[in-house]
């Protein structure tokens, strides 16, 4: 349970400073909000390894880095600072953000709370309906810059130095993530093949032994 998840947020309050070293700051996460995945960032989410600098991506590419910034947490949530890069895709970035078609941010975390799914498969509904909805432990992957109306998480919203930007976007319909029953589902049918295989091997080498073949 390694996968990269992803969660936008709208009202995130990061400023693109107005002079010519293209610093920018604020939350990336908002913590003890619901979002339109139905999860909800706990305080301290991130608390183990946030350590060194952070890639700024546009529209999470791994292809297209805008930028880089240092993060810690705070009680209100992720607060990141950083420069944009002296490029054109920095430059642009920088550039969406002050204008209003970019100015909305996403992470990319990976979950470090979560049991496996062999034991959430186990447990009762509600038991597993409060694990899977309450991130209390994620590793911090990237912060990326998102087109406007892409947010998932009520509560930040990109906005620039010289003037706020106005109105809330509306959230978009997350997609809807595979389901638990799914999920143990394709996890029985990868170790069923790999068992397969496994006993296909033993019976190969059986065979050779008895043979006599090298």
């Amino acid at each position: 349970m390694t996968e990269i998840e992803f969660r936008a947020a709208v009202d995130i309050d990061l400023r693109a400073a107005d002079g010519d070293d293209g610093t920018f700051e604020g939350l990336a996460c908002r913590y003890g909000v619901v979002d339109s995945y139905g999860t909800t960032f706990h305080s301290r989410v991130f608390r183990k390894g946030l350590k060194g600098s952070y890639a700024m991506l546009f529209m999470h590419s791994p292809m297209q880095p805008v930028g880089t910034f240092t993060a810690d947490e705070r009680d209100e949530g992720l607060y990141i600072s950083g420069r944009y890069d002296d490029t054109a895709a920095g430059r642009d970035a920088r550039t969406m953000a002050r204008s209003g078609s970019a100015p909305e941010l996403s992470v990319g975390f990976v979950r470090t709370d979560l049991p496996s799914w062999e034991k959430l498969a186990e447990m009762g509904d509600d038991e597993r309906r409060e694990v899977l909805e309450n991130i209390k432990g994620a590793r911090l992957v990237e912060v990326s810059q998102i087109t406007a109306r892409m947010a998932a998480v009520p509560g930040s919203k990109l906005k620039t130095v010289r003037s706020a930007l106005g109105a809330l976007y509306e959230d978009i319909e997350a997609p809807a993530p595979p389901s638990l029953d799914e999920q143990a589902a394709t996890e029985q049918q990868r170790q069923a093949a790999k068992a397969q295989r496994l006993d296909q091997r033993r019976r190969r080498a059986a065979l050779l032994r008895l043979t006599g073949v090298s």
